[in-house]
């Protein structure tokens, strides 16, 4: 078998012209020969994932039926101080033609991942590299100056855009306060012809500074934020959520996968009345876990996006 370095020189010239215009087209037809079998390898690879995701639904279709959040989610966590993880399996209202659509396009993203109050701005910027970077500002969950935010950037690639699968991917190798590798992955599969079963998974790194502060937070004001798994009762019969890391991995994970729908859900309004329908649907579904998730009022939250919306337009290049 030749070596890397004799297989790139195979199309460079002997014994003359000929020889020249031989290798060249073997070489040529051996590389073309080359990409076809890596594509095919990635179809195959893809159609296998997108087995896999339909093997968890089939797993999963018990707990989905009898979810405690009244809709057909499943929602987990990983109790891991250095790497939070939180991941959402979930049966949506939407044709995967329509889901697939929307959410391999970064700027439908951008749309996402500014519902939640935290995320003051985010822009798109097309790389020459397949893939996007997603500019986004993390802030405060209340009004505060675009330049005291925290810059993160996401890097958005569509790993998988298969007729009966989808893998998007967003990933930061550096974050704010001493947090690192984030990644944000969607992966999507047809049940029917009106619904689509997802899965979400949200993880990041905390270095030792990132896992104090954490800590400062939980023990003062972050001491009564819960999640959503019950790990038990109280003395009156109430269920007792999971706090901790564990809480700030299932509150995140709940708000952008609740950000998706009410994204997928106004994609049919009109373009003038998408936003403000969209803050309005996103802030009635997070009320439905008030205890986790509300943080102000609805006029406060509309208020403060609008705004956000209205800077991020001057910010644009050329306005």
């Amino acid at each position: 078998m030749r070596s890397l370095p004799s297989l790139f020189h195979a199309g460079r010239p002997r014994h003359g012209r000929h020889g020249s215009g031989h290798h060249g087209v073997m070489f040529w037809l051996s590389h073309a020969a080359l990409l076809l079998g890596l594509l095919l390898l990635a179809t195959e690879v893809s159609a296998q994932q997108g087995a896999g995701l339909r093997a968890q639904y089939e797993q999963l279709a018990p707990q989905l039926a009898r979810s405690p959040f009244q809709r057909p989610i499943v929602l987990s966590s990983v109790n891991d101080t250095e790497r939070p993880t939180g991941e959402m399996h979930a049966v949506v209202q939407h044709s995967f033609a329509t889901l697939a659509g929307a959410l391999r396009d970064a700027g439908a993203w951008c749309d996402v991942l500014t519902l939640p109050a935290n995320v003051k701005r985010c822009a798109v910027e097309d790389d020459a590299a397949p893939g996007a970077t997603l500019h986004m500002a993390i802030g405060r969950k209340f009004d505060q100056p675009i330049e005291d935010a925290y810059a993160l950037d996401f890097r958005f690639q569509v790993l998988a855009a298969q007729p009966q699968y989808l893998l998007v991917e967003m990933s930061a190798n550096k974050g704010p306060m001493g947090t690192s590798h984030y990644r944000l992955t969607l992966e999507a599969v047809p049940l029917d012809a009106r619904r689509s079963f997802v899965r979400l998974r949200y993880a990041y790194m905390n270095n030792f500074a990132a896992r104090v502060a954490t800590n400062a937070y939980l023990a003062t004001s972050g001491r009564d934020k819960v999640g959503f798994t019950v790990v038990g009762r109280e003395e009156d019969g109430q269920p007792r959520y999971v706090g901790g890391i564990q809480g700030i991995a299932e509150r995140n994970t709940m708000r952008y996968f609740l950000a998706i729908e009410s994204y997928l859900d106004t994609l049919s309004t009109p373009a003038d009345q998408r936003l403000d329908r969209r803050l309005r649907d996103w802030f009635a579904a997070t009320e439905g876990y008030a205890r986790q998730l509300h943080e102000q009022s609805l006029e406060e939250y509309v208020a403060m996006k609008h705004k956000e919306a209205r800077r991020q337009v001057a910010m644009a290049p050329g306005e």
